[in-house]
């Protein structure tokens, strides 16, 4: 299984926990982030993801492995949706097995907010009012890069 990769079917979070098994490894974390019916005060209906997939790949795959080096994972994996999504649906999984828990804690955050700040991916929201209207995830991220204590973000899926 590559260490990033994008899908536009429903993410098997099984089979990623499963090529996380390592007898190695003491601890698995992972982190899914679902499609929420809200967004700065407005109903959402569904989203849209969008991707400079050749792109994201590439950086996706490095922000992985600089996760492994970082904090000496045993293994480290990263799926993320494009597509239309309804309220819900899982939009990003993050997986990573390590000797001790608090590397792998450590690391699957540090693998979702590097995703979410670094790769080009766009998500449309299409809310309940009729309107609907892209949005960069980059900027979503902004503030949960920087206040990594708070649970308030501005993103559907990522929090």
């Amino acid at each position: 299984m590559t260490p990033f990769r994008f899908s536009s079917t429903p993410i098997d979070t099984e089979t990623g926990r499963r090529a996380l098994l390592d007898g190695a490894a003491g601890g698995y974390v992972s982190f899914e982030g679902w499609v929420r019916d809200h967004n700065e005060g407005l109903a959402v209906r569904r989203l849209e993801y969008e991707a400079f997939v050749d792109l994201a790949v590439k950086e996706g795959e490095r922000i992985v492995a600089e996760a492994i080096g970082r904090f000496a994972l045993r293994g480290a994996l990263c799926v993320h949706r494009i597509g239309d999504l309804a309220i819900g649906d899982l939009a990003v999984w993050v997986g990573v097995s390590a000797v001790h828990r608090g590397e792998a804690f450590d690391a699957c955050r540090y693998i979702i907010d590097e995703v979410k700040h670094r790769l080009p991916i766009w998500k449309k929201e299409h809310y309940a009012n009729g309107d609907s209207g892209w949005v960069n995830c980059e900027r979503c991220a902004a503030a949960a890069h920087h206040d990594h204590g708070s649970h308030t973000h501005d993103s559907h899926a990522h929090d």
